[in-house]
């Protein structure tokens, strides 16, 4: 693995993320939203807020996945990170997380709620640091990532991307 890419692993602490990649919750607000003010499809009590640190080398990718809330990407540092989005409807669309602003990159970007996302560096034998921001704050009960032939019979119409972008 690159110096750059080890330091920064151990420089900020951070630990393999399930949908690949390595991560670091940085935030967990203190209060919280009680389940009674929720939409019903949350389990329980969430907090205000949560963010993480997510690194994400050229060596794998971020398989598609959904949360229940809205997350905020934003763009720290390396290459330019491609984020793959299905939304509800089926709409596939590519967002570039990155900072050159006047090449159509976007420093930040929301995924709505429930739409299918996965994501990918954009250059080889690189890597790309950003970070997310969940509201209301992330919990594994609100984490779905499905097996390739379950999207697929979902959107066949989006196959060769959902191939690429899963691991089972």
């Amino acid at each position: 693995m690159d110096i750059e890419i080890q330091q920064l692993i151990e420089t900020l602490d951070l630990k393999a993320h399930p949908e690949g990649g390595y991560y670091k919750e940085t935030y967990r607000s203190t209060g919280y939203i009680a389940q009674g003010n929720l939409d019903p499809q949350f389990s329980g009590d969430r907090h205000y807020c949560t963010g993480i640190y997510f690194l994400l080398t050229s060596q794998t990718f971020s398989a598609f996945h959904r949360i229940r809330q809205d997350e905020m990407w934003h763009f720290y540092k390396g290459s330019t990170l491609k984020l793959h989005i299905i939304s509800k409807t089926g709409v596939y669309s590519c967002i570039l997380i990155g900072n050159n602003i006047v090449k159509g990159e976007q420093p930040q970007y929301v995924v709505p709620a429930g739409d299918w996302f996965a994501a990918e560096v954009s250059q080889n034998d690189s890597y790309v640091l950003s970070g997310c921001t969940v509201a209301p704050g992330f919990d594994f009960d609100d984490f779905e990532m499905p097996n390739r032939s379950t999207l697929i019979s979902q959107f066949p119409q989006h196959a060769a991307i959902i191939t690429k972008l899963t691991r089972h």
